[in-house]
């Protein structure tokens, strides 16, 4: 299986110290260049040290320059989410990890199959590699900039036999 992450992911489970549930769902990840670029500046954020030391993380660069442009300008995507996409559509993953809300509507658009940090919590639960969800979203949210509605907390909580 051919993954891709952008980098809230990465760093949203780095922060909760479950970045080892990707390598246990997926075996292994791709991340584009400004992905790594947007993990290993200074200061260090969670994520710095896993995507420079873990072998299961490997760099890859997107060569579509033409359409990571298009995305940053037409899509007003950051550079790490359009060389996520363009990566994406490239080398026809199987799966995309990102979680902001115009990446994800424009890799609908151009039928790229996602998935975010929730998504991954909920896998997890499902293949007993964790077992609750509840506290790791509610530390996300306490502990991180991680936002979510109340209605997809509850739903998430559904889906995983929480609520």
């Amino acid at each position: 299986m051919i993954v891709i992450s952008d980098t809230s992911v990465l760093t949203n489970l780095a922060g909760i110290g479950h970045i080892h549930l990707l390598q246990q769902l997926y075996e292994h990840i791709l991340i584009p260049t400004a992905v790594y670029q947007e993990l290993t500046v200074d200061p260090p954020v969670p994520g710095t040290l896993e995507v420079q030391t873990f072998q299961w993380i490997e760099v890859r660069a997107s060569s579509n320059l033409t359409m990571v442009e298009q995305l940053q300008n037409q899509a007003q995507l950051d550079l790490g989410e359009s060389e996520a996409i363009a990566l994406a559509l490239e080398i026809n993953t199987d799966l995309l990890l990102i979680d902001e809300r115009r990446g994800r509507a424009e890799a609908n658009r151009l039928g790229i199959r996602i998935t975010g940090l929730l998504g991954v919590l909920v896998e997890a639960k499902q293949r007993s590699l964790i077992p609750t969800v509840q506290p790791l979203i509610d530390y996300l949210i306490a502990r991180s900039e991680f936002r979510v509605s109340q209605a997809l907390y509850q739903q998430i909580l559904a889906i995983v036999g929480e609520s």
